[in-house]
């Protein structure tokens, strides 16, 4: 199983980077996002998903962790495919995919191409109740007080924890993430970014 493929960059095409390593030159499907961080020539370093089907073998490749677990995320729900998740997370931030489950968004979702009104709703639907059974009992009175004092009622709170579990997180590593952060200051979104960069520190 692959963890991470780092080597130089040798082609990009729409979609797709070819990354050399060791001589051998891996063909990594990816996302508008992670295009945009690399460059031909150049060291480059993809957090890699496997996907096999009887008459294929494909590498899916993506520059953070977030972005990566956000894919895996997407391809649990029935009927989405890996195409259509990497259309989903070109078109869209891991944190505005959560946003959107979280608040219901269609639009930001058939925003993608591909991705009809009938699709987004299963993906709000699967997600958000994924999303709960994920994130209950995660946010209990008296845990981590500096964020929940900042949050006041705790709402923004559960919803960091809610999008964070949902993508791939542990408890112990959402409370350390959310050390420090004001969370009254900062947007859902931006709370959910800052979070994820201290989750790559």
């Amino acid at each position: 199983m692959f963890y991470h493929l780092s080597g130089t960059v040798t082609d990009l095409e729409p979609g797709l980077a070819v990354v050399d390593c060791g001589g051998v030159g891996f063909a990594v499907n990816t996302t508008a996002y992670t295009m945009g961080q690399l460059h031909r020539g150049e060291k480059g370093k993809l957090y890699i998903c496997e996907q096999v089907r009887e008459d294929a073998f494909e590498l899916y490749g993506f520059a953070t962790l977030g972005e990566k677990r956000c894919f895996e995320m997407l391809i649990s729900v029935s009927g989405v495919g890996p195409k259509a998740a990497i259309s989903i997370l070109s078109a869209n931030t891991p944190e505005r995919v959560c946003m959107a489950v979280l608040n219901d968004d269609e639009k930001a979702l058939t925003a993608a191409q591909g991705v009809g009104k009938r699709l987004a709703q299963r993906i709000i639907l699967e997600l958000k109740d994924k999303m709960g059974k994920q994130a209950d009992g995660l946010v209990s009175p008296g845990a981590m007080p500096t964020a929940a004092a900042a949050a006041g009622d705790g709402t923004k709170l559960a919803d960091v924890m809610s999008a964070l579990t949902v993508l791939g997180y542990s408890r112990a590593e959402c409370g350390a993430a959310l050390k420090g952060l004001d969370l009254e200051a900062l947007s859902l979104e931006d709370a959910i970014r800052a979070a994820l960069r201290n989750m790559m520190q």
